[in-house]
C-alpha cells in the first residue's frame, strides 16, 4: 500500500520534554514525600500521565490522578519556561513536508492541556491538520487507539499513513494500528525497543528520507 500521510509522535520526537516531564513530577512528587525517583520516572517514558501515575502509585500510594494532574501541567509549564529544545531535525522534516503538501498528524500519550502547550511553545500547531491526544482514546500507546484516530481523522487507511516514533510502546502502538514506523533513537536506550516493535531504525527525522519512503 502507498504512503500518502505522516503521523508523528510529540515527546521526544518533535521536542525533548522527557527531561521537563521528569522535573515536573519530580517537584510534585517530592513535596508528598513519595519514594519515587527521577530513574522510576524515567521507566515510564512513553507511557503517558496515567500510566506514568499507575506506576508511582504502584511503588507508593498517590492522590487520584484527577487531582494531580494541573499541579503536573502547572509544574511542566513552569519548567518549559528554562528552555524547551526543539529537535531541529524532525522540525525541518515537518516544515519541508508541510511545504509540500503532504497530509501531517500528531499522535501523543500526552492529555490536550499538555499536548497543546507543547506544540504552542514550538510554534508547530499550524502545520498539522490532525493532533489527537491521549485523553482522546479509550486505550493509551502501545494499544493503537491514538494511531488509529489520527489516520481516521487525516482520512486514509492506517497502511497509508508512515509514524515516526521514539519509544518502543509508541512504536508497538503505530504497528499495531497497521503503520510503517521508522524509530529515531533520541535516548539509545530506547534503539533495542523500537526495533523489537517493529520500527526501522535512523540516525535523524530527515525530511528527504521520509519523501523518499512515500515515493
Amino acid at each position: 500500500m502507498t504512503l500518502r500521510a505522516v503521523v508523528f509522535d510529540c515527546d521526544g520526537v518533535l521536542v525533548d520534554s522527557e527531561p521537563h516531564s521528569r522535573a515536573a513530577w519530580m517537584a510534585v512528587l517530592e513535596p508528598l514525600g513519595h519514594p519515587g525517583t527521577i530513574d522510576d520516572v524515567r521507566r515510564c517514558t512513553g507511557l503517558g500521565f496515567h500510566s506514568t501515575w499507575g506506576h508511582l502509585n504502584a511503588l507508593a500510594p498517590l492522590p487520584p490522578p484527577e487531582e494531580l494532574w494541573h499541579p503536573v501541567l502547572d509544574a511542566l509549564r513552569a519548567s518549559f519556561q528554562s528552555g524547551l529544545r526543539r529537535f531541529e531535525d524532525a522540525i525541518g522534516a515537518v516544515e519541508e513536508l508541510s511545504l509540500v503538501g503532504v497530509p501531517l498528524g500528531v499522535a501523543s500519550t500526552s492529555p490536550r492541556d499538555r499536548l497543546d502547550l507543547t506544540l504552542e511553545v514550538i510554534g508547530l500547531r499550524r502545520r498539522f491538520e490532525v493532533t489527537i491526544a491521549g485523553d482522546e482514546v479509550e486505550h493509551p500507546k502501545p494499544a493503537p487507539d491514538v494511531y488509529l484516530a489520527a489516520a481516521e481523522e487525516l482520512r486514509f487507511e492506517p497502511g497509508e499513513c508512515l509514524a515516526v516514533e521514539d519509544s518502543g510502546p509508541g512504536a508497538a502502538a503505530a504497528v499495531a494500528a497497521g503503520m510503517r514506523v521508522i524509530g529515531v533513537a533520541r535516548d539509545p536506550g530506547q534503539a533495542g525497543p523500537l526495533l523489537s516493535a517493529g520500527a526501522a531504525l535512523v540516525d535523524r527525522v530527515d525530511g528527504v528520507t521520509i519523501r523518499a519512503l512515500l515515493g
